[in-house]
């Protein structure tokens, strides 16, 4: 099965679903009217309430809602095959997530731009409302956390363990003089004047029988990190230990590792320096749009795209440069410098950094998506991934659950994600000229948001399987996987892979969070639509020589198609944090406004720097707290619990507005999202449930495995909780004899076309 059909297909469908089924909505349900004040123009001012150009809050909106969901979710799921992901998105997205959004916007309009948890005080009733604001605030903060781990994972060194009872084989295509053992850490290395840039020499780590290959080459930048004094034995029986001794190592030697071998594996400087680069261009693009040349949006866009394009290429000239270490973060680091910048661009007034970064990013994302959805139809890739995949569907590797439920809440902002009902009552009713424009926005953009999902799954599934896998598989997991992903057959493997690490100058191997993944099919989508599908990377040791030795124009392009990945991913997720930490300040504010009606206005300083210290520190607590499999499943929980509370609440909207006959519309995607998200939440507590009582019977149990467990058992059953009063409170609404405290308004409706 090729690519270009398929993706033919899905976009027709989408193009169906917005030009009729979002024209009855707007017409009919949400019954939209121009001659109604907005809350932008009632409430301007000038701050956190601003009458917005229609496209330029496009652009905000559809950069806020557009996190790690629609890009790492589906290369995550692609382990079940691509089959059921792509069916879930284009079902998900046209009758519930495009929905959920739309409607939440609406109501939000007409509730005088207020929260969602607002709308449940005044549609539902106090409980309901405290219920829905409880779980919102644990929401947000789990939500937050789960996106800026994608962008530790993608951009900070991490600190991998090898697999036990591993061994380094020397390659044997190369002699070697010398090798260095110093305190601390071991590394070796062979520098290519050519290339401009250090590359590690190939070690190839063995485990078990030589035959069986479980840990692959070094690639560049990785050290293995040896305590003082360990001693290395050799095979032959030799010893080493760890001091500045020298000695010669022949090819084809063996060396066994010890059990507490570590490497540590450079950060993106690229993709930092470029996404560092953003901030001050978004400042000046703000400046110029609203205080230098009011209005001219043209203007400033093409001014920000130039510079943003302009970072992107200067970034290549950091790596292997004398300031690259200023770039190089370790994982930490990355944590350190999103709080800082998620808290700065909280408080700011949304027209100095807000708007016109998530402007400039929306640029980028939709036409990054657009030459990815070009670049499909003209490589036309092969799915390599199997259609359904029945070695791993009662899970494997990447997912440890099974198909049904957790392909549900993988797959999450690209199908529907109740994040986005955060947004939609968050700052873009803040910000909104005219009634009309909610349909573009609201519905328009989460069917952009479908696509990215869409061609992040076809991306992540014409990848080689072997390749796929050996990304997403932790080092120290890879033997116990061996075998099964041998079943799943395909192309790929070991020296395929290593083409692309020294294409990409970066190390592939490991890391985990499909980040790196996505960024790998899509760099060969593009790379294929101008240069053809041949299989140019088949050569194992002697095309990899040549790679390091002479790069050609299309092994250089690869790079920057990589490193290009890298931001886009890291813009989408960027722009996610800094709008889902002021609508978290919001939140909080709101609840902190009924102690003291002082800490409820948004525009004091001292309230908005507190609350947004609180979140800010919060999701940072997590993603430094918690590995990626335990923070995205969190994540999907969370954000699913959050989508099956938005729409409850929407359909008390409904009713209280007199247009409860159209309630099926919004119920029955509710009732599937309780259903999948219910199912998978109770799979997750009793797995916490078998992991504290495992670790309280071993003799030396792991406490912050156990108390993280705790933490993590206590905040599901909140969410459940929390989610299952606002749902029960809405359907007594909507359900139930008692009048309602909303009065049914007139059905004055602007027509849409």
């Amino acid at each position: 099965m090729h690519a270009m059909p398929v993706l033919i297909a899905i976009l027709c469908l989408m193009a169906i679903a917005y030009r009729y089924y979002s024209a009855f909505l707007a017409a009919k349900v949400a019954a939209l009217d121009d001659l109604r004040q907005t809350p932008a123009v009632k409430l301007n001012d000038g701050q956190n309430y601003h009458p917005t150009n229609k496209w330029v809050l496009f652009g905000h909106h559809f950069a806020a809602i557009s996190g790690a969901g629609p890009l790492i979710g589906p290369v995550l799921a692609a382990q079940f095959g691509y089959l059921p992901g792509l069916l879930w998105i284009v079902i998900g997205v046209c009758l519930g997530g495009a929905v959920q959004d739309f409607l939440v916007l609406s109501a939000s309009l007409r509730r005088g731009g207020r929260s969602l948890a607002q709308i449940a005080f005044s549609d539902i009733g106090k409980v309901a409302g405290t219920a829905a604001m409880i779980a919102i605030l644990f929401i947000i903060i789990i939500a937050l956390a789960g996106l800026g781990k994608v962008v530790v994972e993608a951009l900070g060194g991490p600190t991998v363990k090898y697999p036990a009872g591993s061994r380094l084989l020397i390659s044997s295509d190369k002699r070697v003089e010398s090798l260095n053992f110093m305190p601390q850490a071991w590394e070796w290395e062979e520098k290519n004047p050519s290339l401009g840039f250090t590359k590690s020499f190939p070690w190839i780590a063995y485990s078990g029988e030589r035959e069986k290959v479980y840990a692959y080459d070094i690639p560049a930048g990785w050290k293995l990190q040896i305590a003082p004094g360990h001693v290395m034995p050799f095979t032959e029986g030799f010893q080493l230990k760890t001091t500045n001794d020298k000695m010669k190592i022949e090819a084809g030697d063996i060396l066994a590792m010890p059990a507490d071998a570590i490497r540590t594996v450079k950060g993106s400087s690229w993709g930092t320096f470029t996404i560092a680069c953003t901030i001050p261009i978004a400042l000046f693009v703000g400046l110029y749009m609203y205080k230098i040349r009011p209005g001219k949006v043209v203007e400033a866009s093409l001014i920000g795209a130039v510079l943003t394009i302009g970072a992107t290429v200067a970034g290549g000239f950091i790596q292997g440069s004398s300031i690259e270490h200023f770039f190089n973060l370790r994982d930490h680091q990355v944590i350190l410098a999103m709080a800082v910048y998620g808290f700065i661009a909280s408080v700011l007034p949304v027209w100095v950094l807000l708007c016109p970064r998530d402007y400039l990013s929306s640029f980028l994302k939709i036409g990054t998506i657009a030459l990815l959805v070009i670049g499909t139809l003209v490589a036309n890739p092969k799915f390599q991934a199997p259609a359904i995949n029945h070695v791993f569907t009662g899970g494997g590797p990447v997912l440890a659950g099974k198909i049904f439920p957790f392909l549900f809440i993988t797959i999450m902002c690209g199908a529907i994600s109740g994040f986005h009902a955060l947004v939609s009552s968050g700052t873009t009713p803040k910000m909104i000229k005219k009634e009309s424009d909610a349909r573009t926005i609201g519905y328009g953009a989460m069917l952009i948001e479908g696509l990215v999902g869409v061609v992040a799954m076809i991306a992540a599934s014409t990848l080689p399987p072997k390749d796929y896998y050996a990304m997403n598989v932790k080092m120290g997991e890879a033997p116990k996987w061996h075998d099964k992903i041998e079943l799943v057959g395909g192309g790929g493997g070991v020296e395929h892979l290593n083409v692309y690490e020294d294409r990409t100058r970066e190390s592939l191997r490991g890391r985990t969070g499909g980040a790196v993944t996505l960024a790998v099919g899509m760099a060969k989508i593009f790379d294929e639509a101008i240069y053809g599908n041949k299989t140019e990377d088949s050569g194992p040791r002697t095309e990899r020589d040549s790679i390091r030795s002479s790069p050609t124009m299309r092994d250089r392009l690869w790079s920057y198609w990589y490193h290009f990945a890298i931001m886009f991913e890291a813009l989408f997720i960027l722009t996610t944090i800094d709008t889902g930490t002021r609508i978290g300040r919001f939140l909080l504010q709101e609840a902190a406004g009924k102690i003291h009606p002082k800490l409820g206005q948004t525009g004091w300083w001292p309230g908005a720097i507190i609350s947004t210290l609180v979140i800010v520190v919060g999701w940072a607590y997590f993603i430094n707290a918690n590995n990626f499999a335990a923070i995205w499943a969190m994540f999907g929980i969370a954000n699913q619990m959050l989508a099956a509370i938005a729409l409850a609440i929407v359909s008390a909207y409904l009713v209280n507005e007199g247009r409860g006959k159209y309630l099926l519309i919004t119920i029955l995607p509710m009732c599937v999202v309780l259903t999948t998200t219910s199912t998978a939440a109770m799979a997750m507590l009793n797995g916490y449930w078998n992991t504290i009582g495992t670790q309280l019977h071993n003799p030396i149990p792991d406490r912050k495995l156990i108390s993280n467990s705790i933490l993590s058992g206590i905040l599901t059953l909140a969410m459940l909780g929390s989610a299952y009063v606002v749902v029960i409170g809405a359907m007594k609404r909507c359900f139930g004899k008692r009048s309602f405290s909303g009065s049914p308004e007139g059905t004055r409706s602007l027509a849409a076309t």
